[in-house]
């Protein structure tokens, strides 16, 4: 077993040779496979489903929320499995089309045969769903509504959605009120918007970076008739929107705060600016032509320019938003009268 393979691969998506990928234990090559560094985004989605549920008094069974987590972390694995399948077999991932140039893809760098890919997928997925049929035979209600929902976005992101402008719409969607509400559900068996609009702040981040990544490839995107939103509306309008999406989130756990639907403790989002303030000047300005000096280079880096700035942006905000979340759970039920709601 290759530990520093796991490590590395959890936290940036490593280059490897065939020679090198022949030598991997399977876990590692499952992890290169699935770009297991970004999974982090959708289990802390998982997360903070279970705290919500926490910080509105319902008593959440740990059970559920492991295979809640479990099961959104293996459909996120899925559909980046598939994503790649989808794009090898429509002729994207060609002529150094991104994808192949800041990180491995199994079937264009002949690491994985078709047969070899889809097994990956299947088996992936198979868990994936077994976790979600759990949950469905466990808690009833609307939750196959959410199984069949979450299924529709793992099979058709990649084709059409992302080629009709709505990869963007669908992971805002897929973050916010499917894993995070819909997760809130499957742990309490109630729907509340009131959950939707408090992860605002953290789905926001996430959707910054596939934003920041369709800025990346926007000219070779649109030479392939991809039509993602940065393709619709260009690239200056499309990083000012990133700016937004990063800046939006302070205010609206400033809204939340003063709303008392949050305590004050989750002021310690703003631990996170500086990390904003040292990232925004970048998208005032179009990509650069060359990679610039020290900025790193594949695995996860160049060619790829605003996405991985905007990875590192909600990271950390992300971060502190979870413990800021984990602090608030633990006043409600150690002061239960410290802050009124």
């Amino acid at each position: 077993m290759n530990f520093a393979m796991w490590k590395k691969a959890l936290t940036v998506i490593p280059n490897v040779s065939k020679e090198e990928w022949d030598k991997l234990d399977l876990i590692s090559k499952w992890l290169i496979s699935t770009r297991a560094a970004v999974l982090v985004m959708t289990f802390l989605s998982a997360v903070l489903a279970g705290l919500f549920a926490w910080h509105d008094g319902f008593k959440v069974n740990p059970f559920s929320w492991f295979i809640l987590t479990l099961g959104l972390v293996l459909a996120h694995a899925s559909n980046n499995i598939f994503n790649d399948y989808t794009d090898y077999t429509r002729g994207v991932d060609k002529d150094n089309y991104y994808r192949t140039m800041y990180g491995p893809q199994p079937l264009a760098d002949g690491l994985l045969t078709r047969r070899q890919h889809l097994t990956y997928f299947a088996i992936t997925g198979f868990l994936a769903l077994a976790c979600g049929i759990y949950l469905v035979v466990s808690g009833g209600g609307i939750t196959w509504l959410l199984l069949l929902l979450g299924a529709f976005f793992v099979l058709f992101y990649t084709w059409p959605l992302k080629y009709i402008a709505m990869g963007e719409i669908a992971v805002l969607i897929v973050w916010g009120p499917l894993m995070v509400g819909g997760g809130y559900y499957v742990l309490t068996h109630v729907w509340l918007w009131n959950v939707i609009w408090a992860s605002l702040p953290y789905v926001l981040g996430v959707t910054t970076v596939i934003f920041g990544k369709h800025i990346d490839k926007r000219l070779i995107d649109k030479a392939k008739k991809i039509f993602t939103l940065p393709v619709l509306i260009g690239e200056k309008a499309a990083r000012f929107t990133v700016l937004t999406m990063m800046a939006l989130p302070y205010l609206l756990v400033v809204v939340l705060i003063v709303t008392h639907y949050f305590t004050p403790v989750l002021l310690l989002v703003f631990v996170a600016v500086p990390t904003f303030l040292k990232l925004y000047p970048q998208f005032l300005k179009p990509k650069p032509e060359t990679r610039p000096e020290g900025f790193p280079d594949g695995q996860g880096g160049w060619p790829l320019y605003f996405a991985p700035q905007a990875f590192v942006n909600n990271r950390a905000f992300g971060t502190w938003f979870m413990l800021g979340m984990i602090l608030d759970v633990i006043i409600r039920v150690v002061f239960p009268h410290f802050w009124a709601i």
